[in-house]
């Protein structure tokens, strides 16, 4: 389907806590407008945006994806959104492109962590609301009891614009407030539902939610609600016009319900979805900056330049990668050059798709407003901007939050090192969320992402789709050694075997000092104790002495090192020999110097709710944590805390475990410190253990 006009556009992002039915919210509404020949449902592994091989067999939505259904001439663009909160940067990323959220709310178990996000972001982007009641035929679904739940959480601007027509199993129906229309659905029907008369039994019901809303609708203008206390109501024109221009102006959230596993209300949420949002042209503008940096608005102008933005990637081992755009301004044509503005090149854009899942149908062009596909875009990655190299803009993207947890990788397969990398850069194209880095301390490969399932999932599509299997294990925390005292070593190398031999010998003093850099070297002989040419020799080997550790193979720092006296012969002595007496020498002083191991302390602070701050600060001290102090920042808790890195790889599914994900921390660097006895005797026991197995 191919649309001339924005204004025949709607752009709704499906968003919502896991489990709340968006993905056959989705399904729903495609077989209502005749996309799909049946319901497809999650189960069952049909649906059209859950495409992707472990969205399937997990049976969860891992990424947003696209589809569009037409209803009353209208294009209504879906973008079905992940309700996992380690997810919600691809429901960030829909939103931006999306010109309103409609927010799955399950009728029965109410307001969930994901659906408060969601209310958050789309506050912060200044993005229409519609609530959608799902599951309505639930035990406990109720209307009244949702709605008193809604607008505790949300305020006193969510009010229904549709009422069911039965309860619970019995649910059957829609009714409309704004048209004053009763629409019955056959069970597991075609979803498009009967017109019928409003039932008599629920007449009075009808009245006081129709009372409600049009007293709603008054109160957001002065010139209707001065219309109101006139008449003492509002025409059907008044209150759908009222209603619609509330809704854009995010003085109004209307609410919508439906049973879509059972095909029951579909039809209704498009008439709602087509009546009630906005269309791109009601959006206004995107804030962006031009090429000097200056910030600047685009607006949603059909007649306008050309300006698109790249809001996901998709990357499929046969087809290759699709970028999905949404087009903000002018019109974007198939095999036309553009200009990437992140990237400052040219960019072909070959044939133009619009989307239904993964599968793309060829069209000439897109229209401001409008949403598609192209694919093999040579330097496009997700957030950029294509537009004409005349007039160069760039759509302000997400900033990308931090980094929740890290694993070590390594390939079950030697041979398997680079295709690691290729890999990784290949799912990286489409999740900007994963970070992958060799760590400069520990030598370890680590792989990032939002949460342990995010990284899981990763590794599940390395094996699948370019056959690389890894290990997965926690990373190594990047302890190091240091002494207490100071003290002197004595290094010394002999050895004959016939010809020349190997002689050096060399005398120091370790001293601790302040700070945790590698090493000095002092050179303090006089004479010709140790030739001038054999003193460098010494320093390199307690250079390389000091990175392989001497409690558990951790680096050692903060010391210095005076080479005091030596000895040498004329034949015998080398380099070599002088560099093992160093590291001998080396040795020797670190077992008289106190030597100790650091680790390093996170400074960490975590945002919640006063209701979870017991629990927190328990599991805190649990894990050596110090309280530094609390704070209360826009209605949270912050509390700030010192924590032994150690003790926080495991924090992010504990927390939100601890809070049911209503809760979020940041951690940096602060500095290192002293290891408690007690735990430093274990780790020095585990690394003596593995030594030995690795010698075995």
């Amino acid at each position: 389907m191919q649309v001339d006009s924005p204004d025949m556009i709607r752009n709704v992002a499906l968003t919502g806590h896991s489990g709340t039915g968006k993905t056959t919210l989705a399904s729903a509404l495609l077989y209502a407008g005749g996309v799909v020949n049946r319901l497809n449902k999650v189960e069952d592994g049909n649906t059209i945006t859950d495409f992707d091989s472990e969205e399937i067999e997990r049976r969860i939505s891992i990424g947003l994806a696209v589809c569009f259904t037409p209803w009353r001439q209208h294009k209504n663009n879906l973008l079905d959104c992940p309700g996992y909160g380690i997810f919600f940067d691809e429901t960030r990323s829909a939103m931006r492109a999306a010109d309103a959220a409609l927010l799955c709310i399950n009728a029965a178990s109410g307001v969930e962590v994901t659906s408060e996000k969601v209310w958050e972001f789309a506050a912060e982007l200044g993005l229409p609301v519609m609530l959608h009641l799902s599951k309505m035929d639930r035990e406990r679904a109720e209307l009244k009891s949702a709605v008193e739940q809604l607008q505790k959480s949300f305020g006193r601007q969510v009010i229904p614009i549709q009422i069911p027509i039965g309860t619970s199993q019995d649910f059957e129906g829609v009714i409309d407030l704004i048209n004053d229309k009763a629409t019955v659905y056959t069970k597991d029907g075609d979803g498009k539902g009967k017109p019928t008369e409003i039932p008599e039994a629920a007449q009075d019901e009808f009245n006081q939610w129709k009372t409600a809303l049009v007293e709603a609708v008054a109160e957001t203008d002065d010139a209707l609600l001065e219309k109101f206390f006139e008449a003492g109501e509002l025409s059907a024109e008044e209150l759908a016009e009222g209603l619609r221009r509330a809704v854009k102006e995010r003085k109004l959230f209307p609410v919508t319900l439906s049973s879509a596993l059972h095909g029951i209300g579909p039809a209704s949420t498009l008439d709602a979805i087509v009546e009630t949002l906005p269309s791109p042209i009601d959006r206004g503008t995107f804030p962006a900056i031009d090429f000097g940096g200056e910030e600047l608005e685009v607006a949603c102008d059909p007649d306008g330049k050309v300006v698109a933005l790249v809001f996901k990637t998709l990357s499929d081992p046969f087809t290759g990668k699709v970028s999905l755009l949404r087009v903000v301004s002018g019109r974007l044509d198939s095999d036309t050059l553009y200009w990437n503005f992140r990237q400052e090149k040219d960019e072909k854009v070959g044939h133009l798709m619009v989307m239904q899942g993964k599968t793309g149908s060829a069209v000439s062009g897109l229209v401001t407003g409008d949403i598609g596909g192209v694919a093999k875009l040579k330097n496009a990655h997700t957030g950029d901007t294509l537009c004409e190299k005349a007039n160069p803009v760039h759509l302000t993207w997400i900033a990308p939050r931090e980094d929740a947890i890290a694993f070590a990788i390594e390939p079950k397969s030697k041979g398997d090192e680079e295709k690691i990398g290729e890999s990784l850069t290949r799912l990286r194209e489409e999740d900007p969320r994963l970070h992958s880095r060799r760590d400069a301390e520990t030598g370890e490969f680590l792989l990032a992402g939002s949460g342990q399932l995010h990284v899981e999932i990763a590794v599940a599509k390395l094996k699948k789709r370019f056959n690389v299997e890894v290990i997965l294990h926690p990373p190594k925390v990047p302890y190091r050694e240091t002494i207490r005292k100071s003290a002197s070593g004595h290094g010394r190398h002999k050895k004959q075997t016939g010809g020349r031999g190997q002689f050096a010998d060399c005398r120091i003093t370790m001293e601790p000092t302040s700070g945790d850099e590698q090493f000095e070297f002092i050179d303090e002989i006089f004479g010709g104790s140790i030739p001038q040419g054999y003193r460098p020799a010494v320093e390199k080997g307690i250079h390389e002495a000091a990175k392989r550790g001497y409690l558990a193979g951790y680096p050692v720092v903060g010391f210095k090192v005076r080479l005091q006296d030596g000895q040498f012969h004329d034949v015998d002595s080398s380099e070599m020999a002088f560099k093992i007496a160093g590291s001998l020498a080396f040795k020797d002083a670190m077992g008289k110097a106190g030597a100790t191991l650091l680790e390093p302390i996170m400074k960490v602070e975590i945002t919640t709710t006063e209701e979870f701050m017991g629990d927190i600060m328990s599991d805190l001290s649990q894990r050596r944590g110090r309280p530094q102090g609390m704070d209360s920042k826009d209605g949270s808790q912050v509390v700030s805390a010192t924590v032994p890195l150690a003790e926080m790889l495991d924090y992010s599914p504990a927390l939100r475990s601890m809070t049911q994900g209503r809760s979020s921390f940041h951690m940096e660097m602060y500095h290192y410190e002293e290891v408690p006895r007690q735990v430093q005797e274990k780790i020095i026991a585990e690394a003596q253990k593995k030594k030995e197995q690795d010698h075995a």
